[in-house]
């Protein structure tokens, strides 16, 4: 079930005047509400049980368990509930083990406003938001031990995009708009159009028309729906 705006957040972030000014700028936007704060891991498992909130964004530094247990610990109870890490750490093995224990986003501290807000907007609409930085550690995880050709792998394509962007970007291989997209995934327009800012961001293409090039060179696209364009 998708959820309704405006959004409900779980805000966990142990700097006291940090968590105040990004309540303040997140109350400030219509689509987001923030209905509870934490300060410490064990507290942001027991809101979110409490609360059952569409988005948890969640500091990875804090007290007790940790930002990565207490984030391991929500998706276990809570797999629907997506969690946006916002945090000043980049380091390749913490970005490793946000993504085994769930995390469906990652930002460093710093990131503009509007960015931010895109990012809990796409988490919560079933999509996934990778920093520039965090994305080029992703690729290296997961890069293969030779040089590939026409960029990224299609192992490395299914490892970056969720199941849903992969539908997309098959979609839109297919030459679907994103009103025919919406109709044949029975999602609203405005959540099509969130995944595909997702999607070029992740494989780093300018437009649309370079990630059907790159879906249909990677095999992401069956010959039966291009065949079905032409």
């Amino acid at each position: 079930m998708k959820p309704v705006y405006p959004l409900r957040i779980l805000l966990v972030e142990d700097d006291e005047l940090f968590r105040l000014g990004l309540q303040t700028r997140l109350q400030q936007e219509s689509c987001l509400q923030v209905i509870a704060e934490a300060e410490d891991g064990e507290t942001a498992v027991e809101l979110t049980q409490e609360h059952l909130p569409d988005v948890v964004v969640l500091d990875v530094g804090l007290p007790g368990i940790g930002g990565i247990e207490a984030c391991r610990q929500i998706k276990q109870r809570h797999p629907a509930i997506p969690v946006l890490i916002l945090t000043s750490h980049s380091q390749k093995t913490l970005i490793e083990r946000l993504m085994a224990a769930g995390a469906q986003g990652y930002c460093l501290k710093g990131i503009a406003a509007e960015s931010l807000v895109l990012a809990i907007r796409s988490v919560a609409a079933g999509a996934s938001w990778w920093d520039k930085a965090a994305t080029a550690e992703i690729r290296a995880v997961f890069a293969q031990p030779e040089p590939i050709k026409n960029g990224l792998s299609s192992g490395l394509l299914e490892n970056l995009l969720t199941k849903r962007e992969q539908e997309i970007l098959a979609l839109v291989a297919g030459g679907k708009s994103n009103q025919e997209i919406a109709q044949i995934l029975y999602i609203a327009p405005g959540t099509v159009r969130v995944h595909v800012h997702a999607i070029l961001q992740k494989l780093e293409v300018r437009d649309r028309t370079q990630a059907a090039v790159l879906a249909i060179q990677k095999g992401l696209v069956a010959e039966e729906l291009l065949g079905s364009q032409s």
